[in-house]
């Protein structure tokens, strides 16, 4: 991401020229060169929350997307889905083959907290591939803290970062800059700290602001679909910091613009707004 100087103590504000750009691809390009997402979650009951971010991994140019949720989901998932390749698991030995093929990890939405969402975790976690996790992987995280791998992101809402600091959810919201850095700092991880004014973090103290928004997107699933886009982002070898930067502005920035329509915004109305504005800011072709 370009440097812009701002005040020590001050988040750099997050703006489409303070943005990474993805590059252009050249016209012989294919699907090999741009990353491999492996989305990971989809517990009974929950199995959309896994479907919106292997949605969004597609939407925002990963190269391949696959997606290992419960069986019960596959016939769903591969009429929804059918360019993502599709996994039914039921344990964590299932996903070890999945993870040899993947470039980065997207673990957690819809994940649960029960014993197959741990066994699933549990694998995830020993890899080393660059990881993005939200939601119940997040929960999990805060009851058994772990290592993440090198290039690795969460994405908690105030009360995921809660319990991941061991504070209240006023405690978090009441210093929203310095919890963020926290987590950032302890897990060493680029945080990106939802809600009004997400904010994004490194480990090495550098902090991003995000006043881009509407209100029309307090809703279920919009976390989801974020992740999503962080780990397309990765997967076309982008870094940690320049790709939640980049994902959490478009995010907002396509939230923004369909909030002007009122209340009932969904989460995967976000996606066709994302992809319009990611080519906006990246053109696929020069």
């Amino acid at each position: 991401m370009p440097q812009t100087k701002h005040p020590a103590n001050e988040p750099l504000l997050l703006t489409r020229d303070a943005l990474a750009n993805l590059p252009a691809r050249s016209a012989n390009a294919h699907k090999g060169q741009f990353g491999h997402v492996l989305v990971v979650g989809g517990d009974r009951g929950t199995g959309g929350a896994v479907l919106l971010a292997a949605e969004a991994a597609l939407r925002c140019g990963a190269g391949l997307v696959s997606l290992a949720n419960r069986v019960e989901h596959l016939a769903a998932a591969l009429a929804r889905l059918p360019e993502v390749m599709s996994l039914g698991v039921h344990s964590a030995n299932q996903l070890m083959a999945p993870i040899e093929r993947a470039s980065v990890l997207v673990v957690g939405p819809g994940l649960g907290q029960a014993a197959w969402g741990r066994s699933l975790l549990s694998a995830v976690a020993s890899s080393r591939l660059p990881q993005v996790w939200d939601a119940d992987a997040l929960n999990l995280l805060a009851a058994a803290p772990m290592a993440l791998p090198a290039g690795s992101v969460i994405t908690p809402h105030p009360g995921e970062a809660a319990r991941l600091l061991g504070v209240s959810t006023e405690a978090v919201q009441a210093d929203r800059p310095g919890a963020a850095r926290k987590l950032a700092r302890k897990y060493a991880a680029v945080c990106v700290l939802k809600g009004a004014g997400s904010l994004v973090a490194d480990p090495a103290g550098r902090l991003a602001l995000c006043k881009r928004g509407h209100p029309a997107m307090a809703g279920a699933g919009l976390g989801d679909v974020l992740s999503g886009v962080v780990g397309a982002l990765i997967a076309q070898h982008m870094p940690a910091w320049e790709a939640a930067s980049l994902a959490v502005w478009l995010h907002a920035c396509a939230g923004e613009r369909l909030g002007d329509q009122g209340r009932g915004l969904a989460a995967h109305d976000l996606l066709p707004s994302i992809r319009q504005l990611l080519e906006e800011h990246s053109a696929c072709q020069a």
